[in-house]
């Protein structure tokens, strides 16, 4: 049996839509019998961006089966809206990956940021901070986000700034882009669609105004779904998301994800310290010298005691 190599760029469910390796063709497929999950607890064995093999079922009707999935780089999870004890695949084989933020209209908290790049910190993807919406900022909110940038690039955090309306930064995302597989992601109503439109006019993605109730914008997107913008360049325009990957991670393990404590943890009194109330924490003491963010520390306080840092 000829197995062919293939994209997994959209999926509905119980049907895949897979772009082939030979000449780019899109194909409808199913899943051959039941997948194993890779030892992960998912409520779907196969993402967008996985690498599959599959068999071509009907050539007419471009029905394929698919038999096999490549071993993944890495991989996106979030938390399921319908199985608590299972997480959702939300992508696979990324490259980066870019939240698209808001300082107003609306706002994206810090809490929301951090938590989003210890997701991808776990999942060992570099991350990409898009301040969006620059015509909304006055002075005062733009010295703001400019203090915010210096933090996060410090970090080591690649930051950058778009106005989607008359395309200011858009270029320079768009080299950010090239040769890659991007993931991007962001509250809904902070101009993703908008700004994915401007780098590739001839996606026409869904975009959605920001209800002026409750300031919050309404999810447009269902499912992740994959472009490409050009050759060996692709975007994964990810559902408004308010859980990524912290599903599974033990509180011990937080401070591991945030890189200007990691470098610290050895020089803590105790090998377990949390960096709550511990005597001899390293940790606390960068935070009490300006050394680490307090808006940082907040977020990870917020983390490991459970708190709501997904607004």
């Amino acid at each position: 049996m000829l197995l062919e190599k293939g994209l997994v760029l959209r999926s509905t469910g119980s049907w895949y839509e897979v772009r082939d390796a030979r000449d780019g063709h899109i194909w409808q497929c199913r899943l051959k019998g039941k997948f194993k999950n890779l030892g992960l607890k998912v409520t779907n064995p196969i993402a967008v961006g996985d690498r599959v093999r599959f068999e071509i079922e009907d050539e007419n009707q471009n029905f394929g089966i698919i038999h096999e999935i490549v071993p993944r780089d890495n991989y996106v999870i979030r938390s399921s809206v319908h199985k608590t004890a299972h997480a959702h695949l939300l992508a696979a084989n990324v490259d980066q990956a870019i939240l698209i933020a808001t300082l107003i209209f609306p706002r994206t908290s810090l809490g929301f940021i951090d938590r989003f790049l210890v997701a991808i910190e776990s999942f060992r993807i570099p991350g990409v901070l898009v301040f969006n919406k620059q015509d909304l900022l006055n002075d005062e909110i733009k010295d703001f986000q400019n203090e915010l940038m210096e933090l996060y690039e410090s970090l080591g955090y690649r930051c950058l700034t778009t106005n989607a309306i008359d395309e200011e930064g858009v270029q320079e995302l768009k080299d950010l882009l090239k040769g890659k597989v991007s993931l991007f992601s962001g509250h809904s109503g902070v101009g993703k669609s908008t700004l994915v439109n401007a780098i590739s006019p001839g996606l026409t993605i869904k975009t959605q105004e920001v209800s002026t109730f409750a300031n919050k914008g309404v999810h447009t997107t269902t499912f992740a779904e994959m472009f490409e913008l050009e050759k060996d360049t692709f975007l994964i325009d990810s559902p408004g998301i308010k859980e990524l990957g912290l599903a599974d991670m033990k509180p011990e393990e937080i401070s591991h994800y945030f890189p200007e404590m990691r470098e610290l943890l050895n020089k803590c009194r105790f090998n377990n310290c949390q960096h709550i109330n511990e005597p001899g924490c390293a940790v606390k003491s960068a935070v009490e010298d300006g050394g680490i963010a307090f808006s940082r520390y907040e977020s990870y306080l917020s983390m490991v005691g459970g708190g709501d840092n997904r607004k």
